[in-house]
């Protein structure tokens, strides 16, 4: 699977632009998913751009929660592609312009392999991965805690890989099994975490590519 970062606070590349948001291009099993759309729909789009993404390709978005620095670029990318099924947490509500919306509360199948953990604490879904290595966990910002997103992924398998933002978690310990980790966006304790895991640790940022 390929993991494209598109929106992140920081860049890797110096004709991608850096923003408060996270946004991230899925490539698993024949799919292509958006997840979360940052803040700003012209950064989202000129960032695709460069990375040579058509939003015309992308078939699924995902939006881990209702918070604007990650669905604030969701209307200017539904104006490019229209034709794709949007998977929401329940309490984000006045989507318009995907073919179809989803609205999760409890945990389900969006492809095969493809899972949502639900709608968790009322306010964050995260999207698993079930690969050869393990589950992959992508999330937005944890703001229900990583732990408890973990735990709700841990049925479908032994977690290999999480990337997205970590926001305050400090239970370092709860990470020891993890084979690769990639905090991005909101994590406040990233340099403590590249230290700590350094063997795991993937550096983040728009344009990272993430090959798993």
């Amino acid at each position: 699977m390929l993991i494209k970062i598109v929106y992140d606070n920081t860049s890797v590349r110096s004709d991608l632009k850096s923003d408060w948001g996270f946004a991230a291009i899925i490539e698993y099993g024949g799919r292509k998913i958006l997840f979360d759309a940052g803040a700003d729909g012209d950064i989202l789009l000129n960032n695709m751009r460069n990375m040579e993404i058509d939003p015309v390709t992308i078939d699924r978005v995902f939006i881990s929660h209702h918070h604007f620095d990650h669905t604030g670029g969701l209307a200017a990318f539904l104006a490019k592609n229209n034709k794709v099924t949007l998977y929401a947490p329940e309490s984000f509500r006045g989507v318009r312009n995907a073919a179809r919306v989803i609205h999760v509360s409890e945990t389900i199948n969006i492809e095969k392999n493809i899972y949502s953990t639900g709608e968790l604490k009322g306010i964050e879904q995260s999207l698993i991965i079930q690969t050869e290595m393990g589950v992959v966990l992508i999330v937005g910002c944890s703001h229900p805690s990583l732990k408890v997103i973990m735990q709700a992924a841990e049925p479908y398998g032994n977690i290999y890989a999480i990337v997205g933002g970590f926001h305050g978690f400090r239970e370092f310990e709860i990470l020891g099994d993890i084979r690769k980790i990639c905090p991005t966006h909101c994590t406040q304790a990233i340099e403590e975490l590249h230290k700590l895991y350094p063997e795991k640790y993937i550096s983040g940022g728009a344009g990272k590519e993430i090959e798993l």
